[in-house]
Formats: C-alpha cells, structure tokens, sequence
C-alpha cells in the first residue's frame, strides 16, 4: 500500500495513455476488446488519471467506419469508461500516423494536445503507436502482449522500439538462459498477462462439461525458430490432440474457431468429435466474451509451437481470464508453468495421453482447481498489481 501511494504521489496531474490499434477495428471480437479494457480499469482501481488512447485506420466505406466508432463509445459507456477515450480516426486510408491527419472523438483535439503538453506517460500496446505520433508522449513504455511477428523482427531490426524509456513483455522466460528467442535490441522487463478480477469474477460449475477456447485456426506466416521454419498455426498445435473427444466421451470438446461455412476444416474437425462454434457468434463483446468463459467448464488449448520450442513463458491474457473466472487452464508448457504456484488451476501436458488424464482430473476434482485457478489469478494475473509495476518503472 505504501509503495502504490508513493507511486501515485509520482503521478500526480500525471496523463496515462492506453495506446491500442486492435480494438475498433475488429467490430466482433469481444476477447480482442476486452485486453485493452482490463489495462483501463485496473488504472481506474489504482486510482490514476488514465484515456485509452484508440487509433482507427481509415476504410474506403465511411458508413462502416462509423459503426466501428459507435460501437466502440457504446462499450466503454457499458464500462463506466465513456469520459476516458480518444479515438483518433484516420481521415483517408494510408495515411501516416500525424495527429493532423486525424480527426477525434471522445476527447477533443484541443484537449488530447493539453494532456499531450503537460505530464503524461503512453503504456503503447503491441506496438500500436509509431513514429512520427509515438514522439509526442512524454514517457514511452512498450508493452508486448503477443511474442509473434512483431517481437520477431524487433529482435533483429530497428522497428522503433528504442523511442521507448522501457520495454515490457508478457514473455515471462524471456531473460532466462534457456530461452532460445533472438535477444531483444533493448532490454525487456517481464510481466504477467494483465487480466482484471473484478471484471472477470468465479461463477458456479456450469452444468455442461464444456472444455472451450477461442482461437485463430490458420496463421500464414513463417519465422525462424532455431534454425527451422515450423508451422505455427493452431491448426497445427491441435494436430495430436484431435482424438481427444473420443478418449475423453464424458467432456464436451468445443473450438470457437474463424472457419468459413465452405471450409472443408469444419466437417474434418467435427468429424474427430469437436463441437464447432463462431467467435462472432458466442462473443462478439466483451459482455458475451465473459460470459462464454464462464460457461466453460475450463479452457484446452495446445500452444503454438514457436512458444514452446523457444521457451519463452509466454501465457495467453484468455488463458489468464479463464483462470480469473474460476476455470482451470489445460495447456502446453512454454516454461510459463516455473512461474506460476505449484497449485495453480493449470494443467500441462505435452501429448494426447497426458491430456486424457488432464481432462478426466478436471472432472473429478473441479471445485479444488477452480479454487486455485482463481487465486493464481489474483496473485501473478491482476491488472492494478501487474500496472504497479509497469508503472514504477517509469515514474
């Protein structure tokens, strides 16, 4: 407690920025909404004077681009967070990131260039603010919430990261001499995946077995992960676990997955005995996005394998809100697993026997992992402590 007040004492008159580029412009992603809106109330708690900062690429339909916009004031008023934003739109698609050549909502222009002049501190999530924009702020912190593509480059190229004071990653093995990722060009801090718990808060045990998640299945991209390009998509990472719902009958194994209706996947995938869901159906909110965790029994998913092969202890910020909800956490390790309590609610595994055995034990014994799972969240996951830290690493 005395550490937060000194670290508040520090932020008097002090304007936090929550810089997202991901948010508005996916109009149906209820998970990708609710990351930056964990950052914003877990600084609400901590009591500091924060905007999330929005930036909102220009479309050739401006009718659509209006609805991304509505859509995403609507759900910060649902938040109590409809004072607390800047929405910076693009006036013509392509256009470089100059706050000239966007037009505001929320915040005025005239009120952003205020707090732009006095104290003010930018949390710049994966990289959503460049150059020549990202050189307004005052203090200037990178926070990597995803070790893919750019985290790749990053690591061997100048993509603007040394504009930053400090560099932070959810990669919680990154310093570690195991890890096998390409070093940083800057040093990075580690934290864990921000998930709030008092948004996400336990429930009862559902009355359906459901084990879910909610996933990319295609990933087309390609990077060098010790000396070999392996696949990474989750379609790949699922490949030696799609027996599963046969060996475990009792469950009810379930992907919300951006498969089209035409996609030859859908009847391969149902075919093993997956129940097969649209994320844009079951969450297309933050609202509904909470609510199909909590009407999971717990989360499956394997990682992809650039995660495991480089040992970075990354974990998913889904997986962390699956915890936060009282849901136990079935998934490969990435040497996030050292970090976490012994009894953490997280089960790893690392083939199809040992996820068999992960299933039936959640059946068996859900109230005492949904406990611990809970509780992990509250010790390493909780957005105001992870921010306390982040923050003091600036002020």
């Amino acid at each position: 407690m005395v550490r937060v007040m000194s670290i508040l004492a520090k932020l008097k008159g002090c304007t936090v920025f929550v810089g997202c580029g991901f948010a508005a412009k996916y109009l149906l992603g209820g998970g990708n909404f609710s990351v930056p809106l964990q950052w914003m109330l877990g600084l609400r708690r901590l009591g500091v004077d924060a905007v999330w900062l929005e930036l909102l690429p220009a479309t050739d339909d401006s009718a659509s681009d209006a609805r991304h916009i509505r859509v995403f004031q609507e759900r910060l008023e649902q938040h109590g967070l409809g004072g607390n934003y800047c929405l910076l739109h693009h006036r013509r698609p392509g256009e470089e990131q100059e706050l000239d050549c966007m037009e505001a909502h929320g915040l005025s222009k005239e009120e952003l260039e205020k707090r732009l002049a006095g104290p003010n501190i930018l949390l710049n999530l994966s990289y959503s603010i460049h150059p020549p924009f990202l050189q307004r702020f005052e203090r200037r912190v990178f926070c990597d919430l995803d070790p893919g593509e750019i985290s790749y480059w990053m690591a061997r190229i100048e993509m603007g990261q040394s504009f930053h004071d400090v560099l932070w990653t959810i990669c919680l093995n990154l310093n570690a001499p195991d890890c096998t990722a390409a070093p940083a060009v800057m040093p990075r801090h580690t934290f864990y995946p921000i998930v709030d718990t008092e948004l996400f808060v336990p429930s009862p045990r559902p009355a359906r077995p459901r084990f879910t998640t909610v996933t990319q299945w295609y990933w087309g991209k390609y990077m060098e992960v010790n000396g070999q390009y392996p696949e990474l998509s989750k379609q790949a990472a699922f490949g030696q676990y799609m027996t599963l719902p046969s060996r475990v009958p009792e469950a009810q194994m379930e992907i919300a997955v951006n498969l089209n209706p035409d996609d030859p996947e859908r009847e391969r995938i149902r075919g093993f005995g997956w129940n097969l869901v649209h994320p844009h159906e079951i969450a297309p909110g933050p609202a509904e996005y909470r609510a199909y965790i909590a009407g999971s029994l717990a989360e499956f998913t394997p990682v992809k394998q650039a995660d495991a092969l480089w040992r970075t202890g990354w974990f998913s910020d889904r997986a962390a809100a699956y915890l936060a909800s009282g849901r136990p956490e079935i998934t490969e390790d990435t040497t996030a697993s050292r970090y976490l309590p012994e009894d953490s609610g997280v089960l790893i595994v690392s083939n199809l026997e040992e996820a068999v055995d992960a299933v039936q034990r959640v059946l068996k014994d859900w109230d005492h992992l949904s406990k611990c799972a809970r509780q992990t969240a509250v010790e390493c996951f909780d957005s105001a402590r992870n921010l306390e830290r982040i923050l003091a690493s600036v002020v």
